[in-house]
C-alpha cells in the first residue's frame, strides 16, 4: 500500500458508505470500463484518469482503483512483473473499499477475479509471466439495477 493511500485509509474517507455509489456511473466511467473489457488498457488508463483528477469526492478512489487494475494488466502484457504486481495489488485494495457494488459495477466479482490473477502471478514468478492465460482476466460487469 503506498503512502498517499494509507494516508487516505487512515483519515477515515472511504469508510463507510459512499453516497456516490447509488448514483449511475457517469459516461467516462463507462467508457473507462468498455476500454477495460476490450483488453485496452492503456487506453482506459487515459479515460479513467480524466475523470479521477477532476473528482474530489471519495469515489475517486473507485476510478483510481479501476484505472490501477488495467495499467497492472498493462504492465503484465509488457513482462513488467514489478509492475503488474504493485498496480494490480493497489488497484485490488481501492477497489475493495466500494465492494460489494458501487454505481451499480460488480466490484467483488472484479476485486475476487483480479486477486486470483494477482495470485496466479505471484505463482508463476517474474520468469513464467508470459504464459498467463489471458482469457481469465476480469471483465467489470454491471449488477445491482437497483443499486
Amino acid at each position: 500500500m503506498g503512502e498517499a493511500w494509507q494516508r487516505v485509509v487512515a483519515s477515515g474517507v472511504v469508510d463507510g458508505p459512499i453516497v456516490q455509489c447509488i448514483e449511475p456511473p457517469p459516461a467516462g466511467l463507462l467508457a473507462g470500463i468498455e476500454l477495460f473489457n476490450a483488453g485496452l488498457y492503456y487506453e482506459c488508463h487515459e479515460e479513467l484518469e480524466a475523470i479521477w483528477h477532476v473528482e474530489r469526492g471519495p469515489i475517486r478512489y473507485l476510478y483510481q482503483g479501476i484505472l490501477q487494475i488495467g495499467v497492472g494488466f498493462h504492465h503484465w502484457r509488457r513482462n513488467n512483473f514489478r509492475g503488474a504486481y504493485l498496480l494490480l495489488r493497489d488497484g485490488i485494495d481501492k477497489v475493495d473499499r466500494f465492494t460489494p457494488s458501487c454505481m451499480g459495477l460488480d466490484t467483488e466479482r472484479l476485486c475476487r477475479e483480479a486477486r486470483a490473477c494477482l495470485a496466479t502471478l505471484h505463482a508463476l514468478g517474474r520468469d513464467d509471466m508470459a504464459s498467463f492465460d489471458w482469457s481469465s482476466v476480469p471483465r467489470i460487469r454491471q449488477c445491482c439495477p437497483d443499486a
